[in-house]
C-alpha cells in the first residue's frame, strides 16, 4: 500500500517506563526503530532519574508523558498505593476527595519534570486509574491550572476500550465517558479510543494475531486511536507480566509488524501533532 493511500493514524504508546531496567531498554530501542509514538512513564519508580537521559536521546521520535500510578510496588512503598481491585472500590464510593489527592497528581507530576525538564506531552494513568471518579477530577483541575495557558498542553489518554468483553466493558465503566466530556467541553487534546488490552498471555504469533486485529478496528477518522503496549527486551524474573513484555517485544521490533502496519493501511502518529495540526 502507497503512502497516500494510507487512511488510518494510530498512536502506539509503550506503557511502563523505569519499571525496570529491560523495560527501558526496549522502549528506547524500539523508539529507535521508529515502532512506537509515544510512552508513559512511572515517575514514581527509582530508576526514571537513571533512565531519562536514554529517553532524551529519541525525544523527538516519540512523545513522552506521565504514567500517573496509584496501584504499583512505587505506590506502595510511598505509602498511598492500593490493589486495584481497592483503588476501584474507593473510587466508587467516593473515596478520593481533598487536596491530599491533588497533591499526589502533582507530585508525581514534579518528579516526572524534575528529570525530564520539560512539562509531560501526555498523560495517562497505570491500570487507567487517570479516569476513576474522585483521580479523574483532581486530575482534570491539576492539568488545568498548571498547562491550560500553555500552547500546547498535554493530551490525555480517553480509556474508551474499542474492543468487546467484560474487562473493556469495566475499564470504559471507570469514567472514559466522563473524562472525554471533559476534554471536549476544555477543548483539551485527547486520543481515543484504546486498543491493547489482552490477558498478557498466549504464544508471540498470538500476539501478532491480536495486533493485527487491533490495527483493523482502528477507526477511519480524523483523529487517531491509541494501542497499548508493555514490551520490554527481556523478561525480568520479578516482573509477572515479564514473558508478555518480551514477546511484545519481539513482535514490534520485526518486520511482521511493520508489513501489518502497512496492510491495515495504517500509520503511526504522536498525539502531539496531531493537536497542533487541528
Amino acid at each position: 500500500m502507497s503512502e497516500t493511500a494510507l487512511i488510518k493514524s494510530v498512536v502506539v504508546c509503550a506503557d511502563d517506563y523505569a519499571v525496570n531496567t529491560p523495560t527501558s531498554q526496549g522502549i528506547v530501542a524500539l523508539c529507535v526503530l521508529g515502532r512506537l509514538s509515544a510512552t508513559s512513564v512511572m515517575a514514581l519508580s527509582p530508576r526514571w532519574a537513571e533512565d531519562a537521559p536514554a529517553l532524551r536521546e529519541v525525544r523527538e521520535r516519540v512523545d513522552v508523558g506521565l504514567h500517573l500510578d496509584w496501584t504499583s510496588t512505587f505506590a506502595h512503598h510511598a505509602g498511598f498505593g492500593r490493589s486495584l481491585g481497592a483503588v476501584m472500590w474507593r473510587s466508587c464510593w467516593g473515596g478520593f476527595r481533598g487536596p491530599a489527592v491533588r497533591d499526589e497528581i502533582e507530585r508525581q507530576l514534579d518528579a516526572f519534570e524534575s528529570h525530564w525538564q520539560a512539562p509531560p506531552d501526555h498523560v495517562d494513568g497505570h491500570q487507567h486509574v487517570q479516569q476513576f471518579a474522585g483521580l479523574r477530577e483532581a486530575l482534570c483541575e491539576v492539568v488545568l491550572r498548571r498547562y491550560g495557558s500553555q500552547q500546547l498542553r498535554p493530551w490525555v489518554r480517553v480509556s474508551r476500550v474499542a474492543q468487546v468483553g467484560l474487562k473493556a466493558q469495566v475499564i470504559t465503566a471507570m469514567g472514559a465517558q466522563a473524562l472525554q466530556a471533559w476534554a471536549q467541553q476544555h477543548d483539551w487534546p485527547y486520543v481515543a479510543p484504546l486498543l491493547g488490552a489482552y490477558g498478557f498471555d498466549g504464544s508471540l504469533n498470538d500476539y501478532r494475531q491480536h495486533m493485527q486485529r487491533w490495527l483493523l478496528d482502528v477507526p477511519v477518522a480524523d483523529q487517531a486511536a491509541i494501542i497499548m503496549c508493555h514490551p520490554a527486551s527481556s523478561a525480568s524474573t520479578d516482573d509477572e507480566i515479564g514473558p508478555a513484555r518480551a514477546r511484545e517485544f519481539a513482535y514490534l521490533a520485526s518486520h511482521d509488524f511493520v508489513q501489518d502496519l502497512r496492510d491495515a493501511g495504517v500509520r503511526l502518529v504522536r498525539g502531539s501533532e496531531l493537536w497542533k495540526r487541528t
